[in-house]
């Protein structure tokens, strides 16, 4: 068996959609944006973001729906 990790510092792009399943558990959707910046051969600054679509569940939705908002900075 292998591991796969991944650490993501970034940005949301719009507020967090929050849903309620039929059995009514809360899961939050939300976009965030991971930038990258470099200075290439000619030492001209380069820009890269890249966005990922996260997908939450259980306990922490309650925080991201008291806490978290379009700007906001994240760890994950």
């Amino acid at each position: 068996m292998s591991l796969n990790k991944v650490t993501l510092i970034g940005n949301l792009g719009k507020d967090p959609e929050i849903r309620t399943t039929k059995d009514g558990k809360e899961i939050a959707s939300f976009s965030l944006a991971t930038t990258e910046s470099w200075k290439d051969k000619s030492g001209e600054k380069v820009v890269k973001t890249e966005w990922h679509n996260i997908t939450a569940f259980g306990a922490v939705v309650g925080v991201i729906k008291n806490y978290v908002k379009k700007g906001s900075k994240l760890y994950i």
